[in-house]
């Protein structure tokens, strides 16, 4: 856990989130700032700065795994969703804790941003 780190304090339980679902290395919760109406953000439990900073690709297949799961249970999957890792200032990464962002049940417009 990195010290002051929001999101290690979610996974940790330390501080409350709408969680949707979770795994053994990861943990999902509702966005508090939506940005489509379905907006979930999919973290490591364990600290990792960014994508950059991953030194297990196990890792990755774990976050997408339970992120495609979440596109399931939120019923997004059947007419589809938008998975997005935003990775430092200019990316857009404004928690530096590796999550991933899961839109859905709106069309999303190419390209982005």
């Amino acid at each position: 856990m990195a010290e002051n780190c929001l999101f290690c304090r979610i996974a940790n339980g330390e501080i409350p989130a709408a969680l949707v679902a979770e795994s053994e290395d990861a943990v999902a919760f509702r966005d508090i700032s939506p940005k489509a109406p379905t907006h979930i953000l999919v973290i490591p439990r364990r600290h990792v700065d960014s994508v950059l900073g991953v030194d297990d690709p196990q890792l990755l297949g774990a976050l997408l795994a339970l992120a495609t799961q979440v596109a399931r249970d939120e019923g997004v999957a059947e007419t589809g969703f938008r998975i997005v890792i935003n990775t430092g200032p200019d990316g857009g990464q404004t928690v530096d804790h590796l999550h991933l962002h899961v839109l859905g049940r709106r069309r999303m417009n190419w390209p982005p941003g």
